[in-house]
């Protein structure tokens, strides 16, 4: 059987870009007419995605495949860490659950992982004419190169070439790159065919004589410099500059509460493309305003974000804002944070067993030990709305009053049927949650959501959705235009062995 080429993209530091590049070269391949998978071998990262057979990935993996236009697959990311803590984490291996993790007791267990990763790529590589890798962080964490799976370590377990990304928005990037090459023994340098330039601003002409020397110095070419592109693409992690990111203008102003483990921001995605609506995140009081509709996103850990909302005075300007006539929306973790209580009595989440909610439905939550992973369809209680989408949760929710009557029903999980609720609302409808991450991608829901704002305002307006799958492929296009004329091409098939 052939075995697929393979490239792999090394970062100076997080986020110069890579997944970007990642994507961007997995449709130039997948347009040049090759079969192209995605891979990265260990994700941090709490915005995840399930797959079709009820598998639990990173997104950014995902996303890399969207743009290959093949299914996601676990295969293209084994290892997935979701943070629940400052020096923990969920650690997930092929799609499940394995338990939680220090960062100390993980770094013991990587050496176990290393087969684990070799499957999963020698798998890819023999189904694929082109793997591209995606690294993590910097190879030059000297800390962590014992054992390393993501950068170097993963480049040796395929025996790939590796181009280096550096960004030049920060500053600094001629030292970064020298710096990160210095820092790699003498085999890892070996395997830095390339550099890449990320992000600039300016002319070209006037970064030629930089990178003149800086070839001379590290004796690899240049093969290309990026401009900074405004192409948004969905991001792994909420370290990604996506969540300082405001849409400023619109007669519908949507604030999203940020959380500390907040996880799946894009749920969001769709608000950011549709007329009109104004789209931003609330860090604390002074940022509140006055927002016609409040979203409290999913979240990694419940309890811990309640706690942060009591802190910095946002649970009790959330609940005088719902005395003032307001609307609140709650997304999985969101959902639970709405009602009376949330129960951890395993200690899944934190190390404090049970907290105060809201109080702004009448449910009250139990975290358990089995998490729920699947995609999703929905029925809206009372309507002919049925709604696509997936769950990633830990707990079961239960009304214990009047004040939370059905919102929506589970109808079917995976290919199994149901009749289970979903989430709940109040009486008088402002305030309502459910479990299902995705529920804004489907169309004919968000028309009709924001249509009601819009009524609720007393504004009347045609509210025009277009679907997310053709702006998407759109994005991917033009993605792929711009770094394909920002980078020698002809020189990475070379340096991969295609001719």
């Amino acid at each position: 059987m052939k075995r697929a080429k393979s490239i792999m993209i090394q970062g100076t530091a997080s986020s110069v870009g890579k997944s970007l590049i990642v994507t961007a070269l997995c449709r130039i391949f997948t347009l040049d007419g090759f079969r192209v998978a995605p891979f990265k071998s260990q994700n941090m990262a709490l915005n995840s995605f399930i797959t079709i057979d009820g598998k639990e990935m990173g997104r950014a993996q995902a996303v890399q495949a969207e743009a290959c236009n093949i299914e996601p697959s676990v295969l293209m990311n084994p290892i997935l860490l979701k943070p629940s803590s400052d020096i923990g984490s969920q650690v997930i291996i092929k799609g499940k659950v394995y338990k939680n993790m220090t960062a100390e007791e993980y770094q013991r267990f990587k050496p176990t992982l290393r087969e684990i990763v070799k499957e999963a790529y020698e798998e890819l590589a023999n189904k694929y004419d082109i793997v591209v890798i995606e690294g993590a962080g910097s190879p030059a964490e000297i800390n962590l190169k014992d054992n390393d799976l993501v950068n170097m370590g993963m480049a040796e377990i395929a025996d790939c070439p590796v181009l280096l990304v550096g960004d030049i928005d920060k500053g600094g990037v001629f030292a970064s790159i020298v710096g990160t090459l210095v820092l790699l023994d003498q085999r890892e340098r070996k395997r830095v065919k390339g550099i890449i330039i990320n992000k600039f601003r300016g002319d070209v002409e006037i970064l030629k004589p930089g990178l003149a020397m800086l070839e001379r110095i590290i004796k690899r070419p240049v093969l290309g410099v990026i401009p900074y592109l405004d192409i948004h693409i969905d991001e792994e992690d909420s370290a990604t500059d996506y969540l300082r990111v405001s849409k400023n203008t619109g007669d519908i102003d949507i604030a999203i509460l940020y959380l500390p483990h907040i996880s799946n921001f894009t749920d969001f995605e769709p608000f950011y493309y549709i007329e009109g609506v104004k789209i931003r995140y609330v860090y604390n009081t002074d940022t509140f305003g006055n927002p016609d509709v409040i979203i409290i996103p999913g979240t990694k850990n419940t309890i811990g974000d309640l706690l942060y909302l009591k802190a910095n005075g946002l649970y009790e300007k959330i609940k005088e804002y719902v005395k003032d006539n307001g609307m609140v929306i709650g997304i999985c973790g969101g959902l639970q944070m709405l009602g009376k209580k949330v129960i951890d009595p395993y200690n899944i989440e934190s190390e404090i067993k049970e907290s105060e909610g809201l109080g702004l439905l009448d449910i009250v939550t139990v975290l358990e030990k089995e998490k729920v992973t699947t995609q999703t369809l929905i029925k809206l209680e009372n309507t002919p709305y049925l709604l696509r989408g997936y769950e990633i949760h830990m707990g079961r929710t239960e009304s214990i009053g009047k004040n939370a009557i059905p919102f929506s029903r589970v109808v079917k999980r995976g290919e199994i049927e149901y009749n289970e609720i979903d989430g709940y609302m109040s009486l008088d409808g402002r305030v309502w949650g459910t479990y299902l991450h995705g529920i804004f991608d489907n169309e004919d829901f968000l028309e009709g959501f924001i249509s009601s704002i819009y009524k609720r305002k007393g504004i009347e307006k045609k509210v025009k959705i277009e679907p997310l799958r053709d702006i998407k492929a759109t994005k991917y296009d033009k993605l792929a235009m711009a770094v394909r004329n920002a980078l020698d091409m002809d020189t990475i098939y070379d340096i991969m062995g295609i001719g």
